[in-house]
């Protein structure tokens, strides 16, 4: 696994752990990753300083623990977003695509909704001015 320290286009610093360089090449050229704070999926790597391990047993500097309070803090933050879009949204599931379309033009009442998308289709609903945005992926997700 390789830790990288990502920036957006409206400079929000994140960072997102891949399963190698090529991982991160392959997400970053299909527009797979999205920034957690505005949803931009114009991201590139921002400027890391390397952790490299010698053969040495060299003292070990302290853990910055204030980043991983922040770290946590945000993780929280996220977490509350989306349970607060999730209670108070209606769940279309896999119809999304067209709900949103179908209340952009006035075709059905507008509301607040969540579902299921395609990156495809996402990205014709972005091209046609509809602003959709994901919702946070957070690590138990992935469990």
């Amino acid at each position: 696994m390789i830790r990288y320290q990502l920036v957006c286009k409206c400079e929000h610093q994140f960072e997102s752990w891949f399963r190698s360089g090529d991982d991160y090449d392959h997400q970053q050229k299909e527009d797979l990753l999205w920034c957690p704070a505005c949803g931009s999926s114009k991201v590139c790597k921002a400027l890391m300083a390397p952790n490299v391990k010698t053969g040495r047993n060299e003292p070990q500097a302290p853990q910055n623990l204030t980043a991983d309070i922040d770290q946590q803090k945000f993780q929280d933050e996220l977490r509350t977003m989306r349970d607060q879009v999730t209670q108070t949204s209606e769940y279309v599931g896999d119809n999304f695509t067209s709900v949103a379309r179908k209340m952009h033009y006035g075709d059905e009442p507008e509301r607040k909704i969540y579902g299921e998308a395609k990156l495809k289709d996402v990205k014709d609903l972005n091209e046609e001015g509809i602003t959709v945005l994901p919702l946070p992926s957070l690590p138990e997700d992935k469990n």
